[in-house]
């Protein structure tokens, strides 16, 4: 009998391993203090894992962080997502993808 089950390597999903989710943490956790982001949520989808940020918990995420792996090789896996859908910023480091978002700190601490 094939029954598939939730952990079976049929429904694997991408998700952000600890040191990624680590970097992001810790502009969330900046950007908190700042008084700029409240909430956020994290989706672990087939084909791609999305970090999403809050203003408030009823709303639209004000940022969206995702991870495509099947872009790794093209214009990079990760991809900062605005608002209104438009990107940001798209490349192979995590690190440099974040920081559209850490200069936006910058500012609103001025």
């Amino acid at each position: 009998m094939n029954s598939v089950t939730p952990f079976s390597p049929a429904s694997e999903q991408v998700a952000f391993h600890r040191t990624e989710l680590n970097v992001i943490l810790s502009l969330y956790g900046r950007m908190v203090a700042a008084g700029e982001w409240r909430d956020y949520g994290i989706s672990c989808l087939r084909d791609h894992a999305v970090f999403s940020v809050f203003r408030r918990t009823a709303e639209h995420p004000l940022y969206r962080i995702e991870k495509h792996p099947k872009l790794r090789n093209r214009q990079g896996q990760y991809a900062v997502i605005g608002m209104d859908g438009q990107i940001l910023r798209r490349g192979h480091e995590l690190k440099t993808v974040l920081r559209v978002l850490e200069r936006k700190l910058i500012r609103s601490v001025e």
